[in-house]
């Protein structure tokens, strides 16, 4: 800081939960909490699987058509799109090495995760300014536990998140089960579902805890621009939340817009990072994600954020021994040419699905896929 020059001070409205950090009642197994009180909207929320189970079991069972599989984001299910030989082999290698007798085959042990946690931080920390501390990396059981976790840590009476709309369904589904109020913000098509700043400023009042961010975008496909995301994190400073950035697809981009973390602006705000081997590696059944920490300003550090999830964690089930002791394998090893041969695959069929949709008078398609694994039509 310069002479002279007054520091800012922001007011940051999140908080580790108090009453849970200090409850010293170790007869709770379970990191969740319902609190139906906070939740005025009665009406049952489905998730995309329950909605999907529920068309099927609809279906004629006489009705000879095959059946167009549109609403699913498991591309393992297409022969075309298989992990690579490299992650598979790392897999085999832990299960028949003699350290599984002395590490995989028993419950984790501290050397062996923080072993694990430095390598998912050297991995993100590949498109970041700064290094990553391995003491801000927890290993998940797929992005949906660190969904989980997130949302519940920032859980409070009266509290509220803000979610982007059009969105991945799971995060209003979670926030309305553990009672914390979901607002929503705007993503924009005509600007290639950029997020309405002023859309999201609308939404926020001094009880709103976080944002959360998904890029590559689930559903809509688009990629932020690094300019648009410094504005989304200036705007969240000025709210004093954090960002959640969903990155499970991220580094899946086949447009004119590269992958770029949110974590970049940690400076401005803090940031927490989902994500996750299932997309990228295409193993969704392996179901090892991961929670970062970026916060390059010690502020989730101070507010009680990072003892409130180390707490979470602690008592949370964890991802499948060998899947983590094969992981930085997985990510130090991949061949360039794996991820060149999906990301190839993922272009292709998104401009075979946006042509063909040109032909259908009924549907329009406002914005090409960039990335990810979907398009949003109307």
């Amino acid at each position: 800081m310069a002479k002279g020059e007054t520091k800012e001070i922001i007011k940051w409205n999140f908080i580790g939960n108090e009453e849970d950090v200090n409850n010293n009642n170790n007869n709770s197994n379970s990191i969740i909490t319902t609190n139906n009180s906070n939740n005025n909207n009665n009406m049952k929320s489905y998730t995309i699987r329950e909605a999907r189970t529920m068309i099927m079991e609809t279906m004629n069972p006489n009705d000879k058509r095959s059946m167009l599989a549109l609403g699913h984001g498991d591309p393992s299910i297409f022969p075309c799109f298989r992990t690579c030989r490299n992650a598979e082999d790392a897999v085999v290698e832990v299960l028949r090495s003699v350290i599984a007798l002395s590490t995989v085959n028993l419950f984790k042990r501290p050397a062996h995760v923080k072993i694990l946690n430095r390598a998912v931080a050297e991995y993100l920390s590949y498109d970041l300014p700064y290094t990553l501390s391995a003491s801000g990396v927890f290993l998940t059981v797929g992005c949906t536990q660190a969904i989980d976790v997130t949302l519940s840590m920032l859980s409070r009476p009266g509290a509220n998140i803000l979610l982007p709309r059009p969105g991945y369904p799971y995060y209003e589904i979670r926030s309305a089960y553990i009672g914390l109020e979901a607002r929503h913000f705007d993503l924009v098509p005509e600007n290639g579902w950029e997020i309405d700043v002023n859309s999201l400023e609308a939404q926020a009042d001094s009880n709103t805890v976080a944002m959360v961010l998904i890029n590559p975008g689930n559903p809509c496909g688009n990629v932020f621009t690094y300019k648009h995301l410094q504005k989304v994190a200036e705007v969240a400073r000025k709210l004093g939340i954090m960002v959640i950035s969903d990155e499970v697809y991220g580094q899946l981009t086949f447009g004119n817009n590269p992958f770029v973390p949110m974590g970049e602006f940690a400076s401005i705000v803090p940031v927490i990072t989902l994500g996750s081997l299932s997309k990228r590696w295409i193993v969704p059944g392996w179901r090892l994600g991961w929670l970062v920490v970026n916060d390059t300003q010690g502020i989730l550090l101070k507010s009680g954020v990072v003892e409130r999830i180390d707490q979470m964690m602690n008592k949370s089930p964890d991802p499948v021994s060998f899947i983590q002791a094969a992981l930085p394998k997985i990510l130090k090893w991949t061949d360039e040419k794996f991820f060149t041969k999906i990301i190839d695959m993922l272009r292709y069929d998104a401009n075979i699905c946006y042509e063909k949709l040109k032909e259908i008078p009924a549907l329009s398609c406002p914005y090409k896929a960039d990335g990810a694994m979907f398009m949003m039509v109307r």
